[in-house]
């Protein structure tokens, strides 16, 4: 099986890349190629005895894609994306890389079958910034898309052209749509919701942290792990039980900033909550004030996708995967 995974030195990409490697199979097929591509070069998985072909490449630059696609894989993860405070700021670069980009790769997968026939599974991530306000107490899947940021209309867009795509036969597209992935390991990035991460991450390592937002804010998580996990399901699941409902909300924990400065507290103890300093931002504010909170993601589950229970769950997650099971 030749897997290809487009934004694969990303946290998720690499731990996705990671967790195939020790399995050394997907859908009880063994895995014996994979092509790498992000906008740095991803490094070669350890311990995988396979082709490994990496790709240092920006997907939305004309005649990129048409290569990557060329191999034929089996399986293609589209991760790739400019991420949400990036793409509010900076409105050319987000609509280049999120749709353009995203245009191109199912272009490139279409023009592959015309030559002879080809139908892989594409899985993209989405987000669950698709949606706007109003919003319901929980939102469904079926929830109207009237997103509040050039993000989530980018994804939106995504979303619908991997229905069509699908239902006019060129690959067999799922899109999930991811909550936030929290604890996100690493340096904080640009993400509008990278607070939600930084106030467990860095203080669990004895750092201060930054909180933009007040202790009310509520919003839906899920750890990496639990991604990794979502990918890995939609690549092998019976996509006849989607219909043409090709794109789903992923289940994910409920939590305010108040809950997860407890689970902190817990974890970490007063010397790490007192590491939380509050700093209001009104871009971030506004940014997250334009998201849903509570999803009830039924159908997801009814599929068979797993999130963790509680937020304490997702932070020792982090501490037992990326801090050896210990804190500072």
């Amino acid at each position: 099986m030749h897997i290809l995974i487009i934004g694969a030195a990303g946290m998720v990409g690499r731990k996705l890349t990671e967790k195939l490697v020790k399995d050394g199979a997907l859908g009880g097929k063994a895995i014996t190629e994979f092509s790498l591509v992000d906008v740095v070069a991803p490094e070669k998985p350890a311990g995988f005895a396979g082709k490994v072909t990496s790709w240092a490449v920006d997907i939305s630059f004309p005649n990129t894609a048409g290569p990557m696609i060329a191999g034929r894989p089996d399986v293609i993860f589209h991760l790739a994306a400019i991420v949400s405070g990036e793409a509010e700021v900076d409105f050319d670069k987000g609509y280049r890389i999120n749709l353009d980009g995203t245009r191109q790769i199912y272009e490139a997968i279409r023009q592959e079958g015309v030559k002879a026939p080809y139908h892989p599974r594409v899985v993209f991530t989405s987000s669950i910034a698709v949606y706007g306000a109003p919003f319901h107490e929980f939102i469904e899947d079926e929830f109207f898309h009237t997103p509040l940021t050039s993000y989530g209309t980018q994804k939106s867009i995504g979303e619908l052209l991997l229905t069509d795509y699908s239902r006019k036969g060129f690959f067999d597209g799922v899109g999930i749509r991811l909550p936030t992935i929290c604890v996100r390991p690493g340096k904080p990035n640009k993400a509008a919701s990278g607070f939600f991460s930084n106030i467990i991450r860095e203080p669990l390592v004895g750092m201060e942290a930054v909180l933009p937002v007040g202790d009310d804010v509520v919003h839906t998580h899920a750890s990496p792990r639990s991604a990794v996990g979502f990918l890995i399901h939609a690549a092998t699941m019976d996509t006849a039980q989607l219909g043409w409902r090709r794109n789903l909300s992923m289940p994910g924990v409920v939590a305010t900033v108040g809950e997860q400065l407890e689970a902190l507290r817990k974890i970490g103890g007063e010397k790490a909550l007192k590491l939380v300093r509050r700093e209001p931002d009104e871009l971030i504010i506004r940014i997250v004030s334009g998201w849903s909170q509570r999803f009830n993601a039924k159908r997801a589950a009814e599929l068979g996708f797993r999130a963790e229970t509680s937020f304490e769950e997702i932070v020792r997650a982090h501490v037992e995967d990326e801090l050896g099971g210990k804190v500072a």
